[in-house]
């Protein structure tokens, strides 16, 4: 199981900000800000960090887990309006499996940011 994830990012202000619109329907909120680092989290725990540096590269893929679908389509416009760009909207991506329902965007940076739910409805 994993306890947190890092990813660098080339304009701390502008991801931070990013961040905090686009993670919002998803129950993440900032929690902790130590000497450029940002953690988001949900209930107090930051599991998801950005860091002021060199951006990740290649862009990485995190995907983060949505109570329901309809939280996923709250996330995709959170994050377009954000100033992320589309990816793959919200929608079925049946050849993960038949329930798998996510969206995409890249983040200011290119990191291809996802929030999937896979319950049936």
């Amino acid at each position: 199981m994993l306890d947190h994830i890092g990813i660098d990012v080339s304009d701390y202000e502008k991801s931070k900000a990013f961040y905090k619109k686009a993670l919002a329907p998803l129950g993440y909120q900032l929690i902790m800000e130590i000497m450029r680092h940002a953690g988001f989290g949900v209930d107090g725990k930051p599991d998801f960090w950005i860091s002021q540096g060199k951006a990740t590269t290649p862009p990485v893929h995190v995907a983060f887990q949505s109570k329901n679908r309809a939280t996923v389509g709250e996330f995709y416009d959170a994050a377009i309006k954000a100033g992320g760009k589309d990816n793959g909207p919200p929608g079925i991506r049946a050849h993960y499996h038949p329930n798998y329902y996510g969206a995409f965007v890249l983040d200011p940076d290119g990191h291809n940011i996802e929030t999937v739910c896979h319950d049936p409805e």
